[in-house]
């Protein structure tokens, strides 16, 4: 017992830094989501009403009034089949198909993609070497290699030295399987690949026969705020991942994309990993609604953005700033000195969420909810909650 309560003890206060993080980028994710038509958050990827199950079933339920072809049997058919020909169709791909989760998808593309080759070069700072439970080395028997450590970016040549040290370094030669790029990079606040080295590396690739693996979780994100279709960075890889709750509005999960030879062995593998699921629909019916003019709502978002942090950076009270070779993460600072809980709250109550402040500067994701309120208007309500929160 005394070495448990020790255990226990240890665990908590390292999981402190984590928790603190966590809540500092999302102020009250963990809490019930009331719906609010008008609520603007700063922290989330789209609109959070989705995340409401009242809001979310009457979505479906208009979707689905008079609709008898919407639904799935373990993945065949309906909503589902729907959604993986409209994404194969955006990213140019082969094939698509629905997978429970990004981390899944990921790992399968890694898994089916390598073979018997067991090496895996990755970004450092990627959400396949830092937050997907080492599952390319206990589940499937790969070896991660990070590049660039603590940066979004790696470039063809650190890519060339990292694999001409390995090959010389040992000798027994387990075999190079996949390269695999994040984009954009959602550790670096949401920076973008450069898109002149991702194509040295593809065409670098090719050449020598290695596959390529975009986790493109947020990549209608990085195609809005480079001007660089979808479909151009998929032409890059043998296989694309894309999330369905990020910006998506489902509930959860992934579409993959590739060639048909990669995708057809992909049901096998999602039953051996128990995703199999009866019935897919509700996430893939509201994908698919939200799919038809994300462009277009993607586009007036980058639009109002840039509108308002213009306004935002004229005033006496806040400035705010880009992740350089970011996308819509930003850097919101608070001139003087305010008490941040009470500024928070007050925000709060006229439906305007933000994140908590790291070193006196807010994370703040420009996000579709920034189109339903007036530019000026949002910033007065800011500048009022930001005079009673004042401290000196």
């Amino acid at each position: 017992m005394s070495n448990r309560r020790t255990f226990l003890k240890g665990a908590a206060i390292a999981a402190v830094p984590l928790m603190l993080d966590f809540r500092r980028t999302a102020t009250s994710l963990l809490s019930p989501v009331v719906y609010n038509a008008d609520e603007i958050n700063f922290f989330f990827d789209g609109d959070r009403n989705y995340t409401d199950p009242e809001f979310y079933s009457k979505k479906l339920a208009e979707l689905t009034k008079g609709a008898k072809d919407q639904a799935d049997f373990y993945g065949q058919g309906g909503s589902v089949s729907a959604l993986e020909q409209a994404f194969a169709g955006i990213t140019g791909k082969e094939k698509a198909i629905f997978v429970p989760s990004g981390t899944m998808a990921n790992q399968l593309a890694l898994k089916i993609l390598s073979g018997n080759n067991t090496k895996i070069f990755i970004q450092e700072t990627s959400h396949i070497f830092r937050d997907e439970a080492d599952a390319a080395q206990s589940v499937h028997g790969k070896r991660l290699i990070p590049l660039a450590k603590g940066l979004g970016n790696f470039t063809l040549e650190e890519l060339k030295e990292s694999i001409d040290y390995h090959n010389q370094g040992e000798v027994f030669k387990s075999g190079i399987g996949v390269i695999s790029i994040e984009n954009p990079v959602r550790r670096m606040d949401g920076q973008l690949f450069n898109f002149d080295e991702m194509k040295k590396i593809s065409a670098y690739c090719k050449e020598h026969g290695y596959k390529l693996h975009l986790d493109g979780a947020r990549l209608h994100i990085a195609s809005s705020y480079s001007g660089i279709p979808v479909k151009d960075y998929a032409a890059c890889f043998d296989t694309v991942y894309i999330s369905l709750y990020k910006y998506l509005g489902s509930a959860g999960g992934a579409i993959l994309c590739g060639d048909a030879t990669v995708i057809d062995q992909i049901p096998h593998w999602i039953k051996v990993y128990g995703g199999n699921m009866f019935q897919n629909w509700p996430y893939a019916l509201m994908a698919l609604q939200n799919l038809k003019d994300i462009e277009k709502r993607l586009s007036d978002t980058r639009q109002k953005g840039e509108e308002f942090t213009a306004l935002i950076n004229q005033s006496d009270e806040f400035q705010i700033s880009k992740i350089t070779g970011g996308t819509n993460v930003c850097d919101l600072t608070i001139r003087g000195s305010i008490d941040f809980k009470k500024f928070n709250d007050l925000l709060r109550e006229k439906g305007i969420l933000m994140g908590r402040p790291a070193k006196g500067t807010i994370k703040t994701l420009i996000n579709e909810t920034i189109l339903k309120r007036d530019g000026l208007e949002l910033l007065k309500t800011m500048k009022e909650a930001y005079n009673k929160a004042k401290t000196a």
